[in-house]
């Protein structure tokens, strides 16, 4: 297949793994049904073909596919990867009272809070049949510990919102909550699906946890320093949502006595008036926060990217290697 280099990574990987995304879909609509519910597809249906990247269960179909494996049950995988995520995602909009996803109302808004919950409880649900189906206890084992993480992160996020002694490493039980333990699962499945070596099964762990962590940490930064236009939302909402992300939590840890009492006014208290987003900025620069912030983030990729050496040579290595690089590369 001639391959676009000009496309993103993910297109690339959605053209290359287009027969197999179309059986994940099936599967998804599938299972998605419900004879007594009427109002469990509906939901669904609004996020699931809100069009979203579909990034997660691509990266268990291509870790499957880099890996050899001609079987059916990387399909199953991958589609309960995309239903653990959907169901995060429902409980998520909950949680933070979104009215917007991917530029539409939230399932919250067009039905209610409970509505929401209870089809993503739903999702968790048909995720774990889904899991059950290649019969492999191993792989039942690694998505329901990276459903536990989920869960973790997103609690441990409510405990340290606004707290200004919020450290890195708390940062980073955060971050793999909210992004990477559903990458490194997805990856990891996907390998041992296909029946791995060991030292493979690895790669493919620590290439999806490097590419979660390197895909937040630029999110994170790009609230401060891209545009509405790059970022799909407004610059700064994570200041304004009093969020403790890296680059504000690396300033926080170098701040002298005027810099920590506009912190705790601006974070802990709320208190925010015109013209401090700026000051913020300008505080974070001060410190090299942004700049370390961004080394920590090609850190990473370079990690994730590193990882893949392990794995046969394939055009879907390839693709992987610039996803990771492309995740970065917004940074610049």
């Amino acid at each position: 297949m001639a391959l676009d280099h000009a496309q993103k990574p993910q297109d690339q990987l959605a053209e290359f793994l287009a027969a197999d995304m179309a059986a994940v879909n099936l599967l998804i609509r599938e299972r998605m049904a419900s004879e007594h519910a009427p109002r469990i597809p509906q939901v669904t249906a609004h996020l699931i073909e809100a069009g979203g990247k579909r990034l997660r269960p691509m990266l268990t179909l291509a870790a499957a596919r880099i890996c050899g494996y001609d079987g059916p049950y990387h399909v199953h995988l991958a589609a309960a990867v995309e239903f653990i995520h959907t169901a995060t995602l429902l409980h998520d909009d909950v949680v933070d009272e979104s009215a917007q996803r991917r530029g539409r109302p939230t399932a919250n808004l067009l039905w209610d809070n409970k509505s929401s919950v209870l089809v993503g409880d739903y999702l968790f649900a048909r995720a774990f049949q889904l899991m059950t189906d290649p019969g492999q206890i191993r792989v039942l084992g690694i998505l329901a510990n990276a459903s536990a993480t989920i869960a973790e992160g997103e609690v441990l996020q409510l405990t340290a919102a606004q707290d200004l002694a919020t450290s890195e490493d708390v940062y980073l039980k955060v971050v793999r909550g909210k992004t990477a333990a559903l990458f490194s699962a997805a990856t990891e499945v996907g390998g041992v699906i296909a029946g791995a070596s060991e030292p493979m099964v690895q790669a493919l762990f620590t290439y999806g946890d490097a590419l979660g962590i390197a895909f937040q940490i630029a999110d994170d930064l790009l609230d401060y320093t891209g545009t509405a236009a790059a970022i799909g939302k407004n610059v700064g909402d994570d200041f304004r949502e009093r969020k403790l992300t890296l680059p504000l939590i690396k300033a926080v840890a170098k701040a002298d006595a005027t810099e920590r009492a506009f912190w705790v006014r601006v974070i802990e208290k709320g208190d925010q008036r015109e013209g401090d987003l700026d000051q913020a900025l300008a505080i974070m620069n001060r410190h090299g926060a942004l700049e370390a912030a961004r080394a920590d983030a090609l850190a990473w990729a370079a990690k994730g990217r590193a990882a893949l050496a392990e794995l046969p040579d394939h055009p879907l290595r390839q693709m992987l290697d610039d996803l990771t690089a492309y995740v970065v590369s917004r940074l610049n």
